[in-house]
């Protein structure tokens, strides 16, 4: 009997994979910075795998936006341009805005709980790079409460390159980040909590359009 047409048997997670998360997690902790050289060779050797998987596993981040893989080049992480936080951010904001409504319309009283309890963590961040990744987890829970699946994998899709972003703005200054953020956030909790559309949305932009302004150099750092 002919198998056309029929499913093929699923591949298991695979080496690549594996080798993609630690890098991404070095990334994430900032063992390579924005525009870090990432060698086949010493990367394969420091994890003990063969270059295969390691090639794959870049390929799988420069899908996500983390690495630019170029010809004849070493794979560097990305190092975003004016242009690429223009981007970034304006897609953020757009599904941002309709998260933040559609929290505000439909999440529960135990939804905005689990969300608040994400920004009260931030009080426990000992270090720039855990305070961007509480960040990180606050926005998640945000598109969580939202009750919208693919405004959820919308998020999914950018979610990677934000967390770059945000990288990159504590590259610059972790001058009173530490103290700012958790403030920040505790005031976009009692927007939700209050129902207040308008506010909301004013508070979440404004949050945005700090680091977005530091980022490309228009606000004094601080």
């Amino acid at each position: 009997m002919s198998n056309q047409g029929k499913v093929v048997p699923a591949r298991r997670r695979g080496l690549a994979d594996e080798v993609a998360d630690r890098i991404r997690e070095a990334i994430f902790n900032g063992a390579y910075a924005p525009g870090a050289q990432l060698r086949e060779v010493e990367l394969s050797g420091e994890m003990d795998v063969s270059r295969g998987p390691v090639r794959e596993a870049l390929r799988l981040l420069e899908s996500e936006g983390l690495v630019h893989c170029a010809w004849h080049r070493a794979t560097t992480v990305t190092t975003l341009s004016a242009e690429d936080v223009a981007e970034l951010d304006s897609l953020r904001g757009a599904l941002e805005d309709l998260a933040v409504a559609q929290v505000i319309a439909r999440a529960s009283d135990e939804d905005l709980s689990s969300i608040a309890k994400t920004a009260d963590i931030m009080e426990r961040a000992v270090d720039a790079h855990e305070m961007v990744r509480c960040d990180i987890a606050f926005h998640d829970a945000i598109f969580a409460a939202a009750g919208h699946h693919r405004l959820a994998d919308a998020w999914d899709g950018i979610r990677c390159q934000v967390h770059l972003f945000l990288l990159t703005r504590i590259g610059l200054t972790t001058e009173g980040y530490l103290d700012r953020i958790p403030r920040e956030h505790r005031e976009l909790v009692a927007a939700l909590r209050h129902r207040d559309t308008n506010a909301a949305l004013e508070l979440f932009a404004a949050h945005r359009r700090h680091a977005v302004d530091l980022v490309v150099g228009t606000t004094t750092p601080g």
